[in-house]
């Protein structure tokens, strides 16, 4: 799976306001996200980005709490290398 092709505009639009440092995401197995401190209207988005290994929390935290979220490297790499904040190792 090519993940660039199979991402909709939706989950684009989403990588990029992760990539430019707008969102935070809450510390659990179905981790939601948030931007600019408004729950992301489609969490389906969010929870589909955090398992393919797209988003991923700075830090860590406590169970629920929320932090802010990085692109993973897959995640820069779907959006054809054109993030500009820090990436999650």
């Amino acid at each position: 799976m090519d993940v660039r092709t199979d991402l909709n505009h939706r989950e684009r639009a989403t990588l990029r306001a992760v990539a430019e440092g707008h969102a935070e995401i809450s510390c659990s197995c179905e981790p939601d996200l948030f931007v600019d401190g408004l729950a992301c209207c489609d969490q389906h988005t969010a929870h589909r980005l955090a398992h393919l290994g797209l988003v991923a929390p700075a830090r860590g935290g406590r169970w629920g709490e929320r932090v802010p979220a990085l692109l993973t490297e897959a995640g820069v790499v779907a959006l054809g290398g054109l993030a500009t904040a820090e990436v999650a190792a």
